[in-house]
């Protein structure tokens, strides 16, 4: 069985889909996915050994110019790669008119949710199959269950696989903690001094602090932060999969609400993650030894470093290192 998905963004988006993936391929093991995705989230499926063939899509670099798209004739060379097979199902995991025409336009048999169930009610009328799934879910299981019924298998009740084994590679003598300060609104960051304060607690203790940047201003205050504290280092610009081999080899990650923090989730890495605006319970981190901290505009970087602490006492990794060197606490 030959079966499309298309989950185009955002990278939190993309990260939620792989555990019905791992799902669909445990129920059906001859099944072969290919996955239609944004060009800056294609690193993600690449993580999945379940994924056949990535197609890159650039909606969002198109939609700044879509006559330069079509006159360069870059969105014809995506409409040949999607349609140069033809699928036994394409699965709208997004619900979103754009993917709904994506689908269509794939060749197979399309399925999503149905009018109650998907984001934007008008994608349902392009599906040839439509299931309904509760909205009030967390998005993850809302796209387990749309796979489980699309494919026809028995929805598992263990808690959600993502199917990733990286290994980091790094040297595991070092103490190291990532702190994913930046995000794509404002409201979601947690204030710079409490990321100092924070970062200085770890530095005592003689961890390393490495903070990840995306953009200039992300850059800018990544080296606030570091100047204010001793044991920091700055990450040099990553692609996502060089990001996730190194996250893989940290002991843990404090992150704000962002598509990195779910990355580390789905890596099984310990993670504080940081909650204001947003509510966790529908887009919240999902995995080994999650955190939630929720009105983080109250939290100070003290609080935050008894909880890190905890998360650590968790972990094996950490663990393997204090018996192999000295503790720290």
């Amino acid at each position: 069985m030959k079966v499309l998905i298309i989950k185009t963004s955002s990278m939190g988006d993309v990260i939620h889909t792989l555990p019905a993936i791992v799902d669909a391929k445990n129920a059906i093991p001859d099944i072969e996915f290919d996955w239609v995705v944004e060009e800056a989230f294609a690193d993600i499926p690449k993580l999945s050994s379940s994924i056949r063939k990535i197609i890159p899509v650039a909606l969002r670099r198109w939609r700044k110019n879509w006559l330069k798209a079509f006159t360069s004739r870059e969105i014809n060379g995506f409409l040949q790669k999607l349609r140069a097979e033809k699928y036994d199902y394409i699965i709208d995991a997004q619900g979103l008119i754009k993917s709904a025409i994506i689908s269509k336009c794939a060749r197979g048999i399309s399925v999503g949710f149905d009018f109650k169930s998907a984001r934007e009610p008008l994608a349902a009328c392009l599906y040839q199959k439509r299931f309904r799934v509760a909205k009030d879910q967390h998005a993850i299981l809302r796209i387990r269950q749309l796979f489980a019924q699309a494919l026809n298998y028995k929805l598992p009740e263990s808690e959600p696989d993502y199917g990733l084994n990286i290994s980091s590679g790094e040297d595991e003598s070092e103490y190291k903690l990532l702190f994913i300060h930046g995000t794509s609104r404002a409201e979601k960051c947690w204030a710079e001094e409490k990321w100092i304060g924070l970062a200085c607690l770890a530095g005592k203790a003689r961890f390393t602090i490495y903070l990840s940047w995306g953009n200039s201003l992300e850059l800018e205050r990544a080296e606030r932060i570091a100047a204010a504290c001793e044991r920091i280092k700055i990450l040099p610009q990553m692609t996502l999969y060089e990001l996730a081999n190194f996250m893989a080899g940290v002991c843990a990650v404090v992150t704000v609400d962002t598509g990195l923090g779910h990355l580390a989730a789905a890596l099984s890495v310990p993670t504080i993650a940081l909650y204001g605006p947003t509510d966790p319970k529908l887009i919240g981190t999902v995995g080994k030894n999650q955190r939630h901290i929720l009105h983080f505009e109250n939290v100070t970087g003290k609080e935050v470093w008894q909880e890190l602490q905890t998360s650590l006492s968790c972990n094996k990794l950490f663990l393997n290192k204090l018996i192999a060197n000295v503790e720290l606490f």
